[in-house]
Formats: C-alpha cells, structure tokens, sequence
C-alpha cells in the first residue's frame, strides 16, 4: 500500500512540477517614454505597454518620485523594460525601489536596473535633456 502511496505521490509531483515552472518562464517586455525634471525632489510620469510571452499585455502609466541632491529636466522617448521573476502579468505592477547617480547632456542614455521583491525589472533607454546628481525614491508602475 505505501508503494502504490508513494507512485500516486510521485505522479502527482511529475504533473505539478512542470506546470509551475513554465508559470514562472514567462517574459515580459515594457516599452515607454517619461518625462520630469529634478531639483532635490525628482518627479516624472509617463506612459508604456506591457507584452508577455503568453501573450499577455497592458497599457500601463508610469510614475517617478524621489529625491537627493539631483538637478536636471529630462525625457526618455525610447524606453524599454525587461522584467524577470514573473508568473503573471498581474505581478509587474507596484513600487520598484529606486536608486541613482547621474549625469548627462544634450542627448543620452541609462540603464538600471530596480527590484519590487522576486521581481526584476532592466530598464534602458535614450533621450534628451540635462541632469546632475545622486537620488533615491521609487519607480512607481500603475
């Protein structure tokens, strides 16, 4: 009897175990632009849309705020997001922590990546603009 246990226990594992890891196999990608400006506290909004590999996606508005010795005024116009950890898309939204030096002139570029628990989110992008300084605060996904 706890052979045959044990066989039902094991075929019961088999059928979960691959249906939980193609959940959290899933990738999705954020193209957006954001525009703000800083002078010790740092603001920007913006816009984008969220695709899934599982065909999942959502228009999403996008929030910054913070602050730190930081000054400037800029607009990213060809933003893209990369976010690893997730299970649904449900998960991309929230409060990323947020923390940054910077520098920058006439056109430029970034890169940083932020972290909202198992979630990782790569953000990269180009655009314009001036800006000088360390800040902290929250990238903000609604």
């Amino acid at each position: 009897m706890w052979k045959w246990l044990g066989g039902i226990a094991l075929a019961v594992m088999w059928m979960v175990m691959p249906a939980s890891a193609k959940a959290a196999d899933i990738s999705c990608k954020m193209n957006f632009q954001l525009s703000g400006w800083s002078v010790f506290y740092q603001t920007a909004s913006g816009s984008g849309t969220v695709r899934c590999s599982n065909g999942q996606s959502t228009h999403v508005k996008i929030r910054v705020k913070g602050g730190g010795l930081t000054f400037g005024k800029s607009k990213i116009t060809d933003g893209v997001g990369k976010f690893t950890g997730v299970a649904s898309i449900g998960e991309i939204k929230g409060h990323y922590a947020n923390a940054q030096v910077h520098a920058g002139a006439e056109k430029s570029a970034s890169a940083q990546v932020l972290t909202k628990g198992n979630v990782s989110l790569a953000l990269s992008g180009t655009g314009e603009g001036w800006n000088l300084g360390i800040a902290f605060g929250a990238f903000i996904i609604e």
